[in-house]
């Protein structure tokens, strides 16, 4: 769904040092949206939505900009990632 170039631009790098942590944030803001929206991850390879790949960008920079699990702020979830994602939900 994300690909490393734009994820790269969305998080403002502009070196490679960091592509792999990048590749995994990617893949685990993927899948988190997934996770929320109750489908395979396999649905969101192909084209997505722009609030979905929006809300996986988001996620991924969080992530990116909080990789400690324990820091001087606590962690506090981003209500815009439900928000872009909601209309696209699958309730079972």
């Amino acid at each position: 769904m994300l690909t490393l170039a734009e994820t790269k631009l969305h998080l403002r790098v502009d070196h490679d040092d960091e592509d792999v942590l990048i590749d995994a944030l990617m893949a685990t803001a993927t899948a988190a949206c997934a996770d929320y929206l109750n489908m395979p991850a396999e649905d969101l390879v192909v084209a997505v939505p722009a609030p979905i790949k929006s809300a996986a960008l988001l996620l991924a920079g969080n992530l990116y900009a909080n990789r400690e699990s324990m820091g001087e702020r606590p962690f506090h979830k981003n209500p815009a990632f439900e928000a872009l994602l909601n209309p696209y939900r699958v309730h079972a």
